[in-house]
């Protein structure tokens, strides 16, 4: 903590801390500028690095990092709904359970039950342009995906043959230049 404090002091910038502590040390300074509090955050080491936040200092994240972002996640419901705030609890394998904001009428119009059942959910949220975290915080629910997490074999055997088919009847070399707009790859 003391090394992050030190960094944070030296760099006057709160770029490259996770999101959590990022936004903690954001509500300081709000705080800071908007009650002119001078707020000091530092360890009990003797020789800890002392992080002063006050109305002059401005330790904010910069707005260019983060981006608006589509995902698609894939896991078992264990919760939906809400009073106030409706959500749908996703369990994933890659990010435990996550949060997603989901209109209420999207859980009235659903027939089925979706509990404990697997699920894709696309959702949109931003997404740090260089780490590539997310900020689970922002995700909002676009569409629930039927996902069914079997391995089909059949199925992988009859894409590798439409895309050998394709590959057969496409000049590569055209069609990169189309993708590309006119432009010619790089030698």
């Amino acid at each position: 903590m003391n090394a992050v404090l030190g960094q944070v002091e030296s760099t006057k910038n709160i770029d490259f801390l996770d999101i959590n502590t990022a936004k903690a040390i954001e509500q300081f300074q709000d705080n800071a500028i908007r009650k002119d509090y001078v707020i000091s955050i530092s360890t009990s080491l003797s020789q800890s690095t002392d992080l002063v936040i006050d109305k002059t200092t401005r330790y904010f994240r910069s707005e260019a990092l983060w981006a608006d972002a589509e995902f698609y996640f894939y896991g078992k419901i264990t919760n939906a709904g809400g009073k106030d705030k409706a959500n749908i609890h996703l369990l994933t394998d890659e990010y435990g359970t996550i949060f997603i904001q989901t209109p209420q009428k999207v859980l009235e119009g659903l027939t089925d039950n979706i509990l404990y059942k697997s699920f894709g959910i696309r959702a949109i949220g931003t997404q740090h342009s260089e780490t590539g975290e997310i900020d689970k915080s922002s995700l909002k629910f676009v569409e629930l995906i039927d996902y069914n997490p079997t391995y089909d074999t059949d199925y992988l055997q009859n894409l590798r043959k439409k895309a050998m088919n394709w590959l057969g009847t496409v000049n590569a070399e055209s069609w990169l230049r189309e993708i590309r707009g006119g432009i010619l790859p790089i030698p």
